[in-house]
């Protein structure tokens, strides 16, 4: 029995003023089994959260829809148009969604009420509603930390709080849209076993859309790609997800064992420090624990200097306090690039303040001083060509923050301060930041990175810092700090590497050494 069915389904963004309108999705034809985990892939902004979304009812976006959508056996798309025949009600409790940012998804202040939410509002019975609590607290290991507060929880607690509570609804469907994006490897790992599990034992039908299907390959057992061609979104034909760990998107095996590609003394810029933090202790507040405490660090002019760790390990306080957004209680912060800086904070939402893209890319070009063609070259590096009356918040995940990274670039900074500035890309739109963030470094400016895709890390950066428990537990040339590190290892197969093989505008000579294609 087919879980969901698409026959010529297909969607489109209501135009902006003087666009004509834009096909997003489509038309697709494709259907997914019950019981199957399915990888949805694609390229940013190629539409897999609109079609996701369309999936589930209540979160559908307002547009032109065509063909057929049949999920859990109910049409939800007929002949181009939103037949509301499944209702509310019905849709919780069948249909289970799981977004991208776990924040976003959270209500309640306690893990327990965050659990129960969900079931108070189909009307499950109180002694019913605590036996299902009960239920995937012990199945996702959630009681030790039932009773915290969800302020208190890490990334992966958060998403992973996020799936229980969609799963004590008993779902036929559970729909994912990048789960794993804010994760740290770790986080990742349990919360792609999780997903598995659920998807095995309890024979719940998953997909999920992610840009990393190499991540998840193993558990996989059916693939959809949406490819982009122009403006129309097309489905490429399906596949065992394993053949995508096998290099078929291509990929390119790396093994760790050059020297780096820059030489310390060669060049007495790249030796002089651009910040210096020194014995750094901050808090939000004065009663709350320290996030840092004794933290030291050092980043030198001229290179990529990528800071990985945990969830909760304090990477964004580091940026943000060397940014001097945070001021530190203890010790010392010697940023040499404050006046001409550039911070883009995880969330590109947070620098967006216009109607349009075109507006949000000009909004600093009276202050800065950058010329329209200066405008026109970070839309075509960016992707964001014959999208200038579109709105911020109408973009994908992946093409917010190309463009928050672009808007950030015109401002020709001296340090760029970077937080996760490749979550929710495509291995292509990721293999396009390397090769910025390594253009910068040539021109001498200097980018700190807060990360949790070690791929990126390990194409693009000059030294890696580890941070664990508010302090920086080392500091190594990249080569060095990958090459026997039992959890903070780059994927053997990632897509980012075959994207940069491929890559016409990047010649692997210009990334520091820590790969070799074998």
């Amino acid at each position: 029995m087919a879980m969901i069915e698409a026959r010529d389904f297909s969607f489109a963004y209501p135009p902006a003023a003087g666009e004509q309108p834009r096909m997003a999705v489509g038309p697709l034809s494709f259907s997914i089994e019950e019981g199957a985990f399915c990888l949805l892939t694609g390229l940013t902004g190629c539409g897999k959260t609109t079609l996701l979304r369309a999936m589930k009812p209540e979160l559908a976006i307002r547009g032109t829809y065509g063909g057929t959508l049949d999920v859990c056996g109910v049409r939800l798309v007929d002949g181009g148009r939103q037949t509301g025949a499944l209702s509310q009600r019905d849709s919780a409790a069948n249909i289970g969604f799981v977004m991208q940012n776990p924040d976003t998804q959270i209500v309640c202040d306690t893990v327990w009420h965050e659990m129960a939410f969900g079931l108070e509002n189909i009307g499950i019975e109180p002694h019913n509603m605590r036996r299902r609590v009960a239920e995937v607290s012990h199945y996702f290991g959630i009681a030790p930390w039932v009773h915290k507060k969800t302020t208190d929880l890490s990334g992966g607690q958060k998403q992973l709080l996020n799936l229980a509570a969609v799963l004590a609804l008993r779902p036929r469907l559970i729909l994912l849209d990048e789960p794993t994006a804010q994760l740290d490897p770790s986080a990742k790992r349990e919360f792609a076993f999780m997903i598995a599990r659920v998807q095995r034992e309890l024979g719940i039908t998953v997909v999920m859309a992610t840009h990393m299907p190499e991540d998840m390959a193993e558990f996989a057992t059916q693939t959809i790609q949406l490819s982009d061609i122009g403006t129309e979104a097309t489905l490429a034909d399906a596949r065992i997800a394993n053949d995508v760990a096998k290099g078929s998107d291509p990929s390119v095996t790396f093994s760790f064992s050059r020297a780096p590609s820059v030489t310390k003394g060669s060049d007495p810029f790249v030796t002089s420090l651009a910040v210096k933090v020194k014995d750094v202790f901050v808090r939000h507040n004065p009663d709350d624990p320290w996030v840092l405490h004794g933290l030291d660090l050092e980043v030198r002019r001229g290179t990529v200097h990528a800071v990985v760790g945990g969830n909760g390990s304090g990477k964004t306080t580091l940026l943000r306090t060397v940014a001097g957004d945070m001021k530190p209680r203890r010790g010392k912060v010697d940023n040499r690039c404050r006046a001409h800086q550039a911070y883009l904070p995880q969330d590109p939402k947070a620098v967006f303040v216009c109607d349009s893209i075109d507006e949000e890319l000009r909004e600093w070009q009276g202050r800065v001083g950058y010329d329209d063609d200066a405008v026109a070259a970070v839309k075509r590096r960016f992707g964001l060509e014959g999208m200038d009356g579109r709105h911020p918040y109408d973009l994908s995940g992946g093409q917010q923050q190309n463009l928050a990274f672009a808007k950030a670039l015109l401002c020709k900074p001296e340090l760029m301060l970077l937080d996760e500035p490749t979550k929710g890309l495509d291995a292509r739109a990721c293999a396009r930041v390397v090769e910025t963030l390594r253009e910068l470094a040539a021109e001498g400016v200097t980018v700190v990175l807060s990360t949790h895709d070690l791929d990126v890390a390990a194409a693009c950066a000059d030294e890696a810092t580890l941070v664990f428990d508010g302090q920086a537990i080392c500091t190594q040339e990249v080569p060095a700090f990958f090459k026997d590190n039992l959890i903070w290892r780059p994927h053997e197969k990632a897509r980012l590497y075959g994207a940069l093989a491929n890559a016409q505008s990047i010649h692997l000579g210009t990334v520091p050494k820590c790969i070799e294609v074998e």
